[in-house]
This record gives structure tokens, C-alpha cells and sequence, in this order.
């Protein structure tokens, strides 16, 4: 025998491939920010818990199925140093994703893996149920051993590829039949080139991996909505209270306003189809645009009779979404919304101001997290007959309802206000 088995050889090229893509994409992984790191992280552990089954299936393999013997003529010391070589290669093939697993089980943000976006694979069961103190210890010990194990990759790969290039070309041996089916000594053999080049592309495709598009950008009727607003209100909803403007707002003011024919206190049906609840944040410097999938709001309003108008919005924490999977499977976790506790947060408005032609502020309190506070939301609201349309916008402090534990409480890497928007279509109920 002069040549692994087919199924070996095919092992150890997607093996070999997937190495070659994650130390590209562990260089990029520190060049990154923002939900970029976050994607390209994901992608990380998913091609590392890959090389991992991948490296397992092909010990199994080696255990039952002999390995070719070196040629004849090799000296000892080369065969004793491509075997070391060899044992090396299987363990970082299956210590490195080890220990990211280990890693990412002990991590303080408990943050889910699914692969490729697809399949979800658990935490170390004991790892991930230790005390704050012991899982420190262990991500540690796991940091430092997947760091030791990617360097001594870098070293192992480099002294493979360059002991492939000797003994082709200084040794003249067709050492690359091995791990081809055939071949001839010297740097002729086109496998050998054809394998590099396809390694090289390799590298090259995880330098240019894009994260999905995961901040979808909203209807162009809301955003021309919202800018309308944002362009004429300047109005800063404060966590502890009314914004220092909206508590200088009097009643004489309001009644200056011009009127407009009267109009019964009605109750509001939001029309679904219509109806969009959106927040934005950002994440080291770059967007991130999400929204509410789920809520529903109970509104008695009428322009006459603002001291018995009153807003409940009802929102479904669980339905909340920027565009990307793995992102979107931590929100509803304790270190965001905590949706196990807290499924549903609260903003009920118990006085409406009219603040200008069509302008109304909504003062209330926003309960999230098992938090309660007060808010101001600016709305712009358009009553054509039996339809209303609004829009609004508004700034809260996300630290003030605890959104956001633990490496996400900073505020440096994500900012405490959050701006929150809505806009809707409701029908006027007979």
C-alpha cells in the first residue's frame, strides 16, 4: 500500500481546507467590530465544531485502517518527526474546538451556538451550570489553552506545507501520491500547485465572508414619517421623568392651538398589516436596526377630549429581531429582555398633550423587565375621517430596565439611549 484510503484522503483536504479558512477568519476576528465580530464569530465556532466531528470520524478511521509506511529511504529521524507531526495535527484538530467550546460554555455572556445559522448545538452541560467563580477558572484555562493550540497551528501547518515542498522537490520523492491517488516527484506535479492554489482561495473566501444584511432597512413611508418627526420634534423622553420642555408645556398653550371640528372619544383598531414598532441601537460605532414582531396596542383617543384619551401598548419581548439568527436567539435571554420572567413589557399613557398642528405627547410609564418608568413619547398623529395614521419616535435609557447584563451593560460598545419608533394605520371602531 503506497496511498491512504479514499475516504482518508478526502478527510484530510476538507479538514485541511477548513483549517486553512479558520486561521484566516481568526485574523479577522480581531480586525472586526460590532455585529460584524458577532457573525463572524458564529461562523468560527460553527466550522470549528465541524473540524471537530470531521477529525474524530478520521481518527476513528486511522484506528481500523493502516496508514501508508514511509518510503524506505527516508531517515529515521524524518519518520520520527513526521509521525510527532502527525499527532500534533490531531491535537489541535480536536483540542482547539474543545477548548472555543469550553470557552464559549464558561463565557459570562451566555450567548447560543447555532450552526450555520441552522442547527443548535449545546453549551458543556457541567461547565455551563457552575458557579460565576468556577466557570471564570475555566474560561481561562480554556483562553489560554486555545490560544497556545492556535499558534502551535500556525507553526504545524508551515512546517507541513514545507515539508511537502522538500521532499517533492530537494528529495525527489512523489510524496504527494499519499495524499493524492498518484503523482511524480519534483515541483511538476500539478496536484501539488493545484493543491496550493486551491488552499490559497480558500484563505482569500474568508477574507472576504460578509455577515447577512442583518439591519433591514425600513419602508420608505416610515422613514419618510419618522424623519418628519425627527426633524421638527426635539423632544428627549428621560427615564426619571418628563423632559424638562414637556414639563413647561401649560394648558394655555395647548388650547392655542387652532381647533378642529369636534370628534367623539372613539377606540382605535391598529390594522396589523400596517403596524411596525422598531428600535436602533448600535454596537461598537456600527447600526443595528431591529423591531417587535408581536404587539398590540388599546387606544381610546380623541383630539377633543385628550384628558379621557388614554394608550396601552402590550409588546411580546419574545418577538423582538434584527435580521440575524444567532443575534436575535440571545435577546429574549436574561441578559437582554428576560422573557421567561418578564414576556411582555407595558407602555401605558395616562395624559396625551397636543403639542402643535397634529403633534401630541403621550405621558405614561414604560414597564419592562419588572422595571417601571416614566416616559414621554412624541407622536405625530394625521385623522382623515375614520382612519388615523401615526408616527413617532423617542430616546430611552436601556440601563434604566436592565437591558443589557453583564459585558453588554457597557455602554461604550453599545450606547445606553435607544431610539425607539413606531407607525401605524388604526380604523376608527363603530
Amino acid at each position: 500500500m503506497t496511498r491512504y484510503s479514499r475516504v482518508a484522503i478526502v478527510l484530510h483536504w476538507i479538514i485541511a481546507a477548513a483549517i486553512i479558512f479558520q486561521i484566516v477568519l481568526g485574523w479577522r476576528m480581531g480586525g472586526n467590530s460590532g455585529a460584524s465580530t458577532y457573525a463572524v464569530f458564529q461562523l468560527h465556532k460553527s466550522i470549528g465544531i465541524t473540524i471537530l466531528l470531521l477529525s474524530l470520524a478520521r481518527l476513528a478511521w486511522r484506528l481500523v485502517h493502516r496508514a501508508p509506511p514511509h518510503p524506505a529511504d527516508m531517515p529515521k529521524a524524518e519518520k520520527l518527526a513526521s509521525n510527532a507531526v502527525h499527532i500534533a495535527f490531531y491535537l489541535i484538530m480536536i483540542g482547539l474546538p474543545i477548548t472555543g467550546w469550553i470557552l464559549v460554555s464558561a463565557a459570562r455572556i451566555n450567548i447560543p451556538t447555532l450552526l450555520y445559522s441552522t442547527i443548535p448545538w449545546p453549551h458543556v452541560p457541567f461547565i455551563s451550570s457552575l458557579e460565576p467563580e468556577a466557570k471564570a477558572v475555566w474560561e481561562q484555562s480554556a483562553a489560554t489553552g486555545h490560544t497556545a493550540l492556535a499558534w502551535l497551528t500556525y507553526g504545524l501547518v508551515a512546517l507541513h506545507i514545507g515539508a511537502v515542498i522538500k521532499h517533492q522537490w530537494l528529495d525527489k520523492q512523489a510524496l504527494m501520491s499519499r495524499m493524492t491517488g498518484s503523482g511524480r516527484a519534483g515541483l511538476g506535479e500539478p496536484r501539488l500547485w493545484a493543491a496550493l492554489v486551491a488552499l490559497c482561495l480558500v484563505g482569500a473566501s474568508a477574507t472576504l465572508y460578509a455577515r447577512p444584511a442583518a439591519n433591514k432597512a425600513a419602508p420608505a413611508e416610515q422613514v419618510e414619517d419618522l424623519e418628519a418627526v425627527v426633524a421638527t420634534e426635539d423632544v428627549t423622553p428621560q427615564a426619571d421623568g418628563m423632559s424638562e420642555d414637556a414639563a413647561e408645556q401649560t394648558e394655555e398653550e395647548t388650547e392655542a392651538v387652532e381647533e378642529v371640528a369636534k370628534q367623539p372619544l372613539s377606540k382605535w383598531a391598529v390594522a396589523s398589516s400596517s403596524a411596525n414598532l422598531g428600535f436602533t441601537t448600535s454596537w461598537s460605532g456600527e447600526a443595528i436596526n431591529g423591531r417587535f414582531g408581536e404587539w398590540d396596542a388599546d387606544i381610546l383617543f380623541s383630539p377633543d377630549d385628550l384628558a379621557n384619551s388614554r394608550i396601552k401598548v402590550t409588546i411580546n419581548t419574545r418577538s423582538a429581531s434584527t435580521g440575524d439568527a444567532q443575534r436575535d436567539s440571545s435577546l429574549p435571554g436574561t441578559d437582554f429582555f428576560d422573557a421567561s420572567s418578564h414576556p411582555s413589557a407595558v407602555f401605558t399613557a395616562n395624559r396625551i398633550r397636543k403639542t402643535g398642528e397634529e403633534r401630541y405627547v403621550a405621558d405614561g410609564s414604560l414597564s419592562l423587565r419588572g422595571v417601571s418608568a416614566p416616559v414621554s413619547l412624541p407622536f405625530r398623529l394625521k385623522i382623515d375621517g375614520d382612519t388615523a395614521r401615526a408616527t413617532g419616535s423617542a430616546n430611552l435609557d436601556r440601563t434604566v430596565f436592565g437591558v443589557g447584563q453583564g459585558m453588554y451593560g457597557d455602554t461604550e460598545s453599545i450606547p445606553a439611549a435607544v431610539r425607539v419608533n413606531f407607525s401605524f394605520t388604526a380604523t376608527r371602531e363603530k
